[in-house]
């Protein structure tokens, strides 16, 4: 996967979930709008400060993170 340079972790901002750029926009946010229907255009109007590289990115973390596998911890 190409690095990704807009997703931001900040304990300090929306609890630490993956956000644009450091704004208190999540990518779920913008998953969840898309999942809604709603364009990017109309994404872009709602959240004039975003621009639509943030937009595909947030699709690719989400989807990236989608085809993440979790292994349990082996102890002992």
């Amino acid at each position: 996967m190409n690095q990704l340079t807009r997703i931001t972790f900040d304990p300090n901002v929306m609890g630490g979930k993956p956000c644009i750029r450091g704004l208190r926009v999540t990518v779920g946010t913008i998953v969840g709008l898309i999942a809604s229907d709603h364009s990017p255009d109309e994404i872009l109007k709602l959240y004039p400060y975003l621009e639509a590289a943030d937009i595909r990115e947030a699709l690719a973390y989400a989807a990236w993170r989608a085809e993440e596998v979790e292994l349990p911890l082996m102890t002992g």
